[in-house]
């Protein structure tokens, strides 16, 4: 008989996770208590703010519905392990989706995760080649939860750093948000040593270290990290404006392309829309973007991604034998 309260309250609140109904009866079995005991235990997980629905009958069922909002998980060694290594997996790469929320979650679960449970993912995941990859560098998933942490305790972080020319630093910032852009992950920081706001290559950060060292968020220039982003990219050299004409409603095309590119401008008819946009990607990546949204499209702009777009169009017909 589990006699501890709180222990047998998170021991029915596991078992009432299992996406079924549980008869009164079967709860009390498990438990070893009365069904009274039962009915006050689900009353209590009640009070804390889990929805749990109770059914009619001779023996009465309880099951966990969804609510307003959402209340903390009760996850088993196995369920814990599955979440972290398909967490770190997505992780690892600047998967479109997969944004700084998620990399939140891993932190938060890494954090309370046992030792051993940790190095179960770590060798699950050691152990495991995926069959295809993204676009961008591979990220080591301890570098993206690190910053993550920082980023929500509001805590300074402290990083060496190489440029896109070799150069090599060792950079004290105060982290602000991480922005995916569906190939490379971003970290928008202020940058205390350059007493300015920055955007850093989370790819071509080593050795990220939280200093312990609270501070209180500036106000970004731009009010969004995304588009902070943005003329960050736009000032550099490698980057160059993207004009696109899409045979779509504007809510279409937006609904499709990463939120950090900025939405379309909608065309007078309402069907149509047009996509102006300053991107750092190389032109043949950007052709096989544009040709997997969906819809049809022609470029304007640069005759690059033009040539790209054409010579891709040609590839794919001639793969289909139209050509």
């Amino acid at each position: 008989m589990t006699t501890d309260t709180p222990a047998r309250l998170l021991t029915l609140l596991s078992l009432l996770q299992t996406p079924r109904e549980w008869p009164g009866g079967e709860l009390a079995e498990r438990l070893g208590v009365s069904r009274r005991t039962v009915r006050r235990d689900i009353d209590r997980l009640r009070e804390l703010g889990y929805p749990v629905r109770a059914s009619m009958g001779a023996d009465g069922g309880y099951r966990l519905v969804a609510g307003k909002a959402m209340p903390p998980l009760v996850l088993d060694d196995e369920e814990a392990v599955a979440i972290a290594v398909g967490l770190r997996a997505g992780a690892g790469h600047a998967v479109e989706g997969v944004d700084e929320a998620s990399v939140r979650a891993l932190a938060k679960l890494e954090q309370v995760l046992p030792s051993r449970l940790r190095h179960r993912v770590a060798t699950l995941q050691a152990a495991t080649t995926a069959l295809t990859s993204g676009d961008g560098p591979s990220i080591a998933p301890e570098t993206l939860t690190v910053m993550a942490s920082t980023v929500a305790g509001r805590e300074r972080l402290r990083f060496a750093y190489r440029a896109g020319d070799g150069t090599e630093s060792r950079r004290v910032t105060e982290p602000y948000r991480l922005v995916s852009t569906g190939r490379r992950w971003y970290l928008v920081a202020y940058d205390l040593d350059r007493d300015d706001w920055r955007t850093f290559r989370v790819d071509r950060v080593g050795d990220p270290f939280p200093t312990g060292v609270r501070f209180t968020p500036r106000e970004l220039p731009t009010g969004s990290a995304a588009e902070f982003l943005r003329r960050s990219m736009r000032r550099h050299n490698d980057s160059y404006e993207v004009v696109v004409a899409f045979a779509a409603s504007a809510e279409a095309v937006a609904a499709r392309l990463p939120a950090w590119l900025g939405p379309p401008e909608p065309a007078a008819d309402g069907t149509s829309c047009v996509w102006r946009a300053t991107v750092s990607d190389a032109p043949e990546w950007l052709a096989v973007r544009l040709a997997l949204l969906g819809f049809d499209f022609r470029v304007r702009e640069p005759a690059e991604l033009v040539a790209c777009v054409r010579e891709l169009g040609a590839r794919l017909s001639g793969a289909a034998g139209d050509g």
